[in-house]
């Protein structure tokens, strides 16, 4: 399917309004790329797979670091406000295997302020409905990239 947009716009309006209301949190863009890109590889869905990652590219991510979010918890690259944020996406989007435990909670309150907490965790609830919308229909993914530029290889 590929005209859902149009057949229940009045339902996906809502939506676009809360993802710009995202974009003008404090919450700063490469770090939402990164929850939203986790979470769209945790929910197995492509279109919103290539989307974020052609977004973050867009903004300045590294490839790299792109390549190695599936393996954060291994990997030095990530600052410790992104995987707390990290934590928290992978507790939520995972929530009826793990309840949302407070060990994921705390380094969130210890990182982020109230109110990035709220915008952080509706962005992860947003990207949950997103990858839900999108992978239930069948929307295919974008088969290109936009191209990368030499000093962020």
């Amino acid at each position: 399917m590929t005209d859902h947009m149009k057949r229940a716009k009045a339902g996906f309006e809502p939506m676009f309004a809360v993802e710009a209301a995202i974009q003008r949190s404090t919450l700063e863009p490469l770090l939402v790329h990164l929850v939203k890109l986790r979470a769209s590889q945790i929910n197995g869905c492509a279109f919103c797979i290539q989307m974020h990652v052609a977004e973050a590219l867009k903004d300045g991510e590294t490839p790299l670091r792109l390549h190695m979010l599936s393996g954060w918890r291994e990997s030095a690259l990530y600052s410790e406000r992104e995987r707390a944020a990290l934590s928290w996406t992978e507790a939520l989007t995972r929530l009826s295997d793990t309840g949302a435990p407070d060990a994921d909670w705390a380094p969130v309150e210890a990182t982020f302020d109230t109110d990035e907490r709220a915008w952080l965790t509706l962005s992860i609830g947003a990207i949950n409905l997103w990858n839900r919308v999108q992978a239930g229909l069948r929307v295919p993914h974008a088969t290109t990239l936009p191209p990368v530029q030499a000093d962020a290889a």
